[in-house]
């Protein structure tokens, strides 16, 4: 699913260049649930920014899904991310005057679908994150934890090959987290592929697959016993 070999990314600081990410192998099958872990300044940002499109590597090659992510214009990045990605991320990033139905149906208004379709997959979305009674409810009128739920709900509308967690859990407490990895657990359980940025351990126990950086490169990429989210919930 994803594929990529001797990464290398470097920013221009002044006149002193920040090589970030060095030399990054790492593959991920289709259906695993992974995290990645690092401190600040490990280069696990920059990793899911190219992951997800959003910056290109200097050297290297990725493959999503068999398909080189080389040399792309924004028009066709934004259509890939539209095609093959959904995101999820630590504030949610929800339009605050859309309702929770507008939001999760956004991404399918980018790929052309009508709105009377587009309204019922959302319903099919929220209701899968146990949402279905508050489609109608603004951001403002929801908790931290439903408002990840909406998010997630976003994210799987477009029915993306991956999907891509940004510190999910960050904003929430404890136990809001913990049912939202219950939810994560669930949707990977059904067969779709996760990546999770986090610098929580408790949270990366809950997948399957823990992969750490440090200054750039991978340190340690460890298949876990997975700790079942519901057992806390």
């Amino acid at each position: 699913m994803i594929e990529i070999k001797d990464l290398h990314k470097s920013y221009q600081m002044g006149s002193n260049s920040l090589h970030v990410l060095k030399g990054i192998n790492f593959s991920v099958k289709e259906g695993e649930l992974v995290s990645i872990m690092g401190s600040s300044g490990s280069g696990k940002s920059t990793l899911l920014n190219i992951l997800g499109m959003l910056d290109e590597a200097d050297t290297g090659s990725y493959f999503l899904d068999g398909m080189p992510i080389k040399n792309l214009n924004e028009k066709i990045a934004a259509k890939y991310r539209n095609q093959f990605l959904g995101f999820i991320f630590q504030s949610f990033n929800l339009i605050t005057y859309k309702n929770a139905i507008d939001n999760v149906a956004l991404p399918l208004y980018y790929q052309g679908i009508k709105r009377k379709e587009r309204i019922e997959k959302g319903m099919h979305y929220l209701s899968k994150v146990g949402l279905a009674d508050w489609a109608t409810h603004l951001p403002n009128e929801l908790s931290g934890g439903q408002k990840q739920r909406v998010a997630i709900a976003r994210a799987l509308a477009s029915e993306p090959k991956v999907l891509l967690a940004d510190e999910p859990t960050g904003a929430l407490d404890t136990k809001t987290s913990y049912e939202v990895m219950e939810l994560i657990q669930g949707i990977n359980d059904e067969g779709k592929t996760i990546l999770i940025v986090t610098h929580e351990p408790d949270i990366a126990d809950m997948t399957k697959r823990i992969v750490n950086l440090k200054d750039g490169v991978i340190i340690d990429d460890t298949i876990v016993k997975q700790v079942k989210a519901a057992a806390y919930v």
